[in-house]
């Protein structure tokens, strides 16, 4: 396990404070705002820390305030229900006593039904694709690589097609990039739906970013998640390929929409992802 991952798996340790209340510890990492995929993963494991049985199948969230990356995160969980199929839980993270996220989460035993899915693209294999680091130093003609890039991170990321910071230009909405933990993660299904959760934040927001010549620090928009929705349909392994299959339908009233599928190796369909950005115009554009 690298480093970073191990280090991304201590965050998703989270310290039981009293019942139902859970602390979350934050990277030392210089950051303006707490990353929505952490904050999300942390939930997820203070909701799935309440629960017996069943494993989750869904998640709907909303960022409400920008979360302080200096300080520590509370998880406040409200257990909603426990039945016999289903159990639901909310959570809420507090930081200076306010409300920066909540979400419901609900667990699901296992059973038999309808059984269909769309078919996984068709797109070259991710052992094929340089990683995220060699191809920013290939496209960097000798000059500074930002330290971001440089540094080690817990998912590895292998970007089919134009990587979302290169020169702008409109393209289509969509984006499609193999991901994986970086290293063998424990056989622990809540564990492995987390570190998902942390990993769907990553790229969803750049297909919306697609049609337009806009980059995230080109300085002329002001983006954010509003809120993230996810379905797990199997059981996921976090530390194994997965495809993830980008598209945004529309942007519109400074606000854009983006969807994910995960696929795993064998084409299976394993999670469906829908998030809202916030695609503010803060800086008039020329031309």
């Amino acid at each position: 396990m690298s480093e970073s991952l191990d280090f991304l798996v201590h965050l998703l340790d989270l310290e039981t404070i009293e019942v139902n209340i859970f602390r979350g510890t934050q990277p030392n990492e210089e950051r303006q705002r707490v990353f929505g995929g952490q904050v999300a993963a942390q939930a997820l494991m203070a909701a799935g820390r309440t629960v017996d049985q069943g494993r989750v199948h869904s998640l709907h969230s909303y960022f409400l305030r920008p979360g302080d990356p200096k300080v520590p995160i509370l998880y406040e969980v409200d257990r909603i229900r426990d039945g016999k199929s289903f159990t639901t839980r909310r959570v809420v993270a507090i930081q200076h006593g306010r409300a920066i996220y909540n979400m419901q989460a609900s667990f699901h035993t296992e059973e038999d039904g309808l059984d269909h899915q769309i078919a996984a693209p068709d797109v070259e294999q991710p052992e094929t694709i340089p990683t995220l680091f060699e191809r920013i130093k290939a496209a960097s003609n000798g000059q500074d690589i930002d330290e971001w890039f440089k540094r080690q991170h817990p998912i590895d990321q292998r970007f089919i097609g134009e990587l979302p910071w290169s020169p702008t230009r409109p393209r289509e909405p969509t984006k499609q990039v193999w991901i994986k933990a970086d290293g063998t993660l424990a056989d622990d299904q809540l564990l492995h739906a987390c570190v998902v959760t942390y990993a769907s934040d990553m790229s969803l927001f750049d297909a919306i970013l697609g049609p337009h010549d806009i980059r995230w620090d080109d300085g002329t928009f002001m983006g954010a998640s509003l809120d993230h929705c996810m379905w797990f349909h199997r059981q996921v392994k976090a530390d194994e390929w997965l495809l993830y299959d980008m598209d945004s339908p529309i942007a519109h009233g400074a606000r854009g929409v983006a969807r994910g599928f995960l696929f795993n190796r064998s084409g299976e369909l394993c999670v469906s992802m829908v998030q809202e950005g916030l695609t503010r115009i803060v800086t008039p554009r020329q031309g």
